[in-house]
């Protein structure tokens, strides 16, 4: 017989350990497929992204600028994070590299995560043209 499910939203995100080496989070019961440990280098890398790369720029001439530019600072983490969680382990794979260079990766991603998005956003959407190319192909002195 099935155990009674607890009424606390503490049941909705839980973090359930797959292996010794890795946890695994799932929501509403289905696992995302998303380790913890990627994504806290993926939200390291977002931060120093943030921070030293000022790759969220913003002005604090008044407090609603202010209070706006940390709450989009704060979207882009978590979406630099959750980029880095689902793509590190892909590019590793791809790129034939060990597992053990994945929260480096992780956090490679997620210190680029928001320029590498923009960028292919708009190159599949057709708004950047590739560069054109220098006639004779060689590079230019």
């Amino acid at each position: 017989m099935p155990e009674p499910v607890s009424s606390t939203a503490a049941g909705v995100l839980t973090v359930a350990t797959a292996t010794a080496a890795s946890s695994v989070i799932t929501a509403f019961g289905v696992s995302l497929g998303l380790r913890v440990d990627v994504l806290i280098a993926g939200f390291a890398g977002a931060l120093v992204a943030i921070i030293l790369l000022n790759a969220v720029p913003g002005s604090s001439d008044t407090w609603r600028e202010l209070l706006r530019t940390t709450v989009r600072r704060m979207f882009v983490a978590i979406a630099s994070s959750l980029t880095a969680g689902y793509l590190a382990p892909l590019a590793l794979l791809a790129a034939q590299l060990p597992d053990s260079l994945l929260r480096g990766g992780a956090f490679a991603v997620g210190g680029g995560a928001q320029q590498v998005l923009v960028f292919a956003i708009k190159r599949i959407s057709g708004q950047v043209q590739p560069a054109p190319q220098q006639p004779g192909g060689g590079a230019t002195p």
